[in-house]
């Protein structure tokens, strides 16, 4: 099977089962957060359950993450992530940019999960709300997760850190760790995705009180791991 006509059916299959999925959380949400996240879980092991034997993708874990709620701050190269690491941290509060937050009902469910509004503009009103939504998931006991360079990227590419990262990291004063991923190597977000193995690489955890300019750093680094290895 060519790795076009493998990504098509993937998308018929995944996309298809995907729709009453996604139409109905706004039910779920009625039932509380639980039910939400129970909700996002099952869509997010879906994704994972097709891709192996659709698209001959599969993910290998790299490291080990605390057993405690933390910040998880990671790299963004597919939608990919998006769903994996929602279902393997248990649920996590992730980040969603505003644009998804606005989608009618799917949004205020979105909500109910726990998500972290995110505005590109990044105002501080909008900083503060972000913080809030994260102290509030701490609070409850959840993980909160981060794309910190801000938006998807090619695989090579290495953005610099974006100033919300670090009013996150002192406000809610969690420890940090770096997921590095290197899934646009066969999950191109433009093309046919290729047959191959998706790495997920939890880094070294960084502990709290840190300056921004080392947390930056570090988590840079961390999170980029799998692109310098391939250099």
């Amino acid at each position: 099977m060519t790795n076009w006509l493998r990504t098509i059916v993937f998308y018929i299959v995944f996309y298809g089962l995907s729709v009453p999925i996604v139409l109905s959380v706004p039910i779920s949400a009625l039932f509380g957060r639980a039910a939400v996240i129970r909700h996002a879980t099952f869509w997010s092991n879906l994704q994972r359950r097709l891709a192996r034997p659709i698209l001959g993708i599969t993910v290998r874990v790299e490291g080990s993450r605390p057993a405690g709620p933390a910040l998880y701050a990671s790299k963004h190269q597919a939608m990919f992530e998006t769903l994996e690491l929602q279902a393997r941290l248990d649920g996590p509060a992730m980040a969603l940019k505003q644009e998804l937050a606005n989608i009618p009902f799917w949004g205020w469910a979105a909500r109910r999960y726990g998500a972290l509004v995110v505005d590109r503009d990044g105002s501080a009103a909008a900083l503060r709300s972000m913080i809030r939504e994260g102290a509030a998931a701490r609070d409850a006991g959840r993980s909160v997760l981060i794309f910190p360079e801000g938006t998807r990227v090619l695989p090579g590419e290495q953005p610099p850190i974006k100033s919300g990262f670090a009013g996150l990291y002192r406000m809610l004063g969690m420890p940090v760790v770096p997921v590095a991923v290197d899934s646009g190597v066969v999950w191109p977000r433009k093309g046919a995705k290729k047959p191959g193995v998706i790495t997920i690489r939890y880094g070294e955890v960084i502990p709290t009180g840190l300056p921004r300019a080392e947390v930056e750093q570090r988590v840079h680094a961390a999170i980029n791991a799998l692109d310098e290895s391939r250099a």
